[in-house]
């Protein structure tokens, strides 16, 4: 008699941003919508609470430091929307959240191109002692012309040369976090009156093309050192930049086919960069819409779809693929009037997501697709019908969960943890409980530190090197 095996763990986080309207612009104004609380720590602890509940991994706070003005060359569409802006820093939430939770894990976004890897360094191993080792640091180069601007730059470097960049400044964090500290520096030597013994903190003498950085780390070893990589790249030079760093990677696939394709390709890439093919946990970008059935899930969908502002989805879309929409009319026929290859690649995608291959979109008609839910996916339905869809999804993919997007916020992280994540724990598909410890330990299962295999494992102290 043969059993049916059970299904893999479906792994969940939650996608937010220290700002209103994130993924969906003009949702602000739904009577629901509680966004605009962003400002208020209350809004991110409850929303802590909440997730962890529903046993997430953890919430994983994007950022920007530019405002999306391709569109029209100007701030007024973004800043009317509500579209990413006002923004604050993702950094500042994190110590408040791990205050009222005990293993919701926080992946926190920061730029490599504007900060010096040695203060940062500090920022990351201060967080990582304040939650007992559940953070990872997700790392971006940037891609708004508005924040090289205001940083004093004419523009941002070219798109390989951010990641050359990028790889010299985790060398830096690399050998200030792995290096610097042996493990049994700190003694605490009361009899003594030695706390840190100084033989056992090094210099890391480092001296590159972009950075100079010859002294010691400021902080002792945290309980990860190194905190989680996150990255989301997924260009040839961001891939590799990922198969040698990234320990979770975050994608936006519309199908299921494109996400099957990405994840071999990530896969791939790390196992050709000689570490485990399953060391990278991969989270593909999704919105769901849910109820007590399927047409009360539908109706929800449709009175989002009614808040959405289509000027502010068309901010978003002209400052991710850097062009400018504004240019078109609203019933523009994208392929006849709009000749961009980024554009009319990315509506062929989502004509294949939505089911309407063949017939021509329209500017309005793409704005309406990313109003409610960004780039990626929305599934709506009953917890039956959202819960087949996603074991579905993992199943012929390989990805090994979802970075969950709100339509309104608290409430559609709300709806999940009450209907989805019960339905999926039912069917063996979702975990029950919480492993212990670390992020990195909770991801991964083999401790706390970094994998010997990862890059920064290269950088560890090593007795053997010391003059």
């Amino acid at each position: 008699m043969s059993t049916t095996p059970a299904p893999r763990k479906i792994r969940f986080n939650a996608f937010d941003m220290n700002c209103v309207g994130h993924q969906s612009p003009g949702l602000w104004k739904h009577p629901k919508d509680q966004s605009a609380r962003y400002k208020d720590l209350s809004y991110w602890t409850d929303l802590a609470k909440t997730l962890e509940k529903g046993k997430f991994d953890g919430i994983f706070i994007a950022d920007v430091l530019g405002t999306y003005d391709v569109f029209g060359g100007s701030n007024e569409v973004p800043l009317r929307a509500g579209t990413q802006v006002p923004v604050n820093d993702p950094f500042m939430l994190v110590s408040a959240m791990a205050s009222v939770t005990e293993n919701l894990s926080f992946g926190v976004t920061a730029g490599t191109a504007y900060e010096h890897p040695y203060p940062f360094a500090r920022r990351l191993a201060t967080l990582d002692h304040l939650t007992k080792g559940r953070v990872g640091w997700n790392v971006v180069t940037g891609y708004l012309p508005s924040a090289a601007r205001n940083m004093g730059q004419e523009d941002q470097l070219e798109h390989d040369e951010r990641y050359n960049h990028a790889d010299e400044y985790l060398e830096v964090v690399y050998k200030l976090l792995e290096g610097s500290w042996e493990e049994d520096a700190v003694v605490k030597d009361v009899e003594r009156g030695i706390f840190t013994d100084p033989s056992k903190v090094h210099e890391i003498k480092h001296e590159g093309k972009y950075f100079k950085v010859p002294g010691i780390a400021i902080t002792e070893p945290s309980p990860q050192r190194t905190p989680v990589v996150f990255q989301a790249g997924t260009s040839s030079r961001g891939l590799k930049f990922a198969s040698e760093n990234a320990e979770a990677v975050f994608v936006t696939c519309p199908t299921k086919e494109m996400l099957k394709a990405t994840v071999t390709k990530i896969r791939d890439a790390v196992e050709a960069a000689g570490r485990g093919r399953y060391d990278v946990r991969i989270y593909a970008m999704q919105t769901i819409i849910t109820d007590v059935d399927s047409a009360a899930a539908q109706a929800k969908f449709e009175d989002y779809k009614s808040y959405a502002d289509i000027d502010g989805a068309l901010a978003l879309i002209s400052g991710w693929m850097g062009v400018d929409l504004s240019t078109y009319g609203p019933d523009d026929v994208i392929g006849a009037n709009v000749k961009s290859n980024a554009i009319q690649s990315s509506v062929a995608m989502f004509q294949k997501a939505s089911g309407d291959e063949g017939n021509p979109w329209t500017i309005r008609q793409l704005a309406e697709w990313v109003g409610v839910g960004g780039f990626g996916p929305v599934t709506i339905g009953s917890p039956t019908e959202v819960a087949d869809k996603l074991i579905d999804w993992v199943q012929d993919t390989d990805v090994d969960g979802f970075n969950l997007a709100y339509a309104i916020t608290p409430g559609t992280f709300e709806d999940i943890v009450e209907f989805i994540v019960p339905e999926l724990q039912a069917r063996g598909a979702y975990p029950t409980e919480y492993v212990e410890g670390t992020l990195r330990n909770k991801l991964f299962g083999k401790g706390d530190r970094v994998q010997d295999s990862h890059r920064a494992a290269n950088y560890r102290f090593d007795s053997a090197k010391v003059s």
